[in-house]
């Protein structure tokens, strides 16, 4: 990390810790769904596990990372409107800086909020046999999901005229956990519901935390949930950085 990346971040870090609400509001949604679905539709759902909490918690992970991202957006977006973005490209600066800033931003505010959610699901009856090699590798695939939205929120953030505008784009990242094995098995879902659930990236990321914290190894699988992240990633990286590039001219 170069010298003007480190001075970026620390902007940016510093006024999320002088306003951690953005942290704290992040985390209320999920949360609450958490809350939601293990106490009161918890003891309806059929999902073979001893534990509701256990099986949702990947699930809510996501969604939890998907609706921080939401901030990288509007953070860019207000560089962008007051100028400020202006004023840093026109600096002596390596410009790929001004992005990676808030990319490592967003990498760090999710992580804190993940931490918040998983605590909350401890208290909540939330236990896992996983080994430190396996929690690696949870962190690693939470890791790189984070990277592939957040390039993905780049982009808005670059391009939208409106606040609004800028965070829209996080709703159908939301909601498509809610099509996918996160809070039920696919195998209980219509036949032309199922087909999509079971080929969106969503499913095969859950899969493979759901079997690495608690079957101790997430097989084939795991490669293909590596996959669309790793894709969704190279190519909102590629769009970004097209658009950014643009708006240097």
């Amino acid at each position: 990390m170069n010298r003007t990346t480190r001075v970026l971040l620390g902007r940016l870090m510093r006024t999320i810790m002088r306003s951690p609400d953005t942290i704290i509001t992040v985390a209320i949604t999920p949360i609450m769904m958490m809350l939601l679905f293990v106490y009161v539709f918890g003891g309806a759902i059929e999902t073979g596990t001893d534990s509701y909490v256990n099986y949702l918690l990947p699930g809510i992970l996501l969604i939890t990372i998907a609706s921080g991202v939401a901030y990288t957006s509007l953070r860019l977006f207000n560089d962008v409107k007051s100028g400020l973005m202006a004023r840093f490209i026109t600096m002596p600066i390596k410009r790929s800086s001004v992005l990676w800033s808030h990319v490592l931003t967003s990498l760090v505010s999710n992580a804190l909020t993940v931490g918040v959610v998983i605590l909350v699901a401890l208290l909540m009856g939330f236990r896992s046999n996983a080994s430190l090699l396996d929690w690696l590798a949870v962190v690693g695939i939470i890791g790189l999901f984070t990277l592939a939205l957040t390039w993905l929120a780049i982009i808005p953030g670059l391009t939208a005229k409106s606040m609004e505008g800028a965070t829209a784009y996080s709703y159908p990242l939301i909601f498509l956990p809610f099509i996918s094995s996160a809070f039920v098995p696919t195998e209980t879902m219509p036949k032309f519901v199922r087909v999509f659930a079971d080929n969106q990236p969503v499913t095969s990321i859950v899969n493979s935390l759901r079997a690495l914290l608690f079957e101790g190894e997430a097989g084939s699988g795991i490669w293909t949930a590596l996959a669309w992240c790793a894709a969704i990633m190279v190519i909102a990286y590629f769009i970004a950085g097209k658009v950014f590039r643009r708006q240097l001219r």
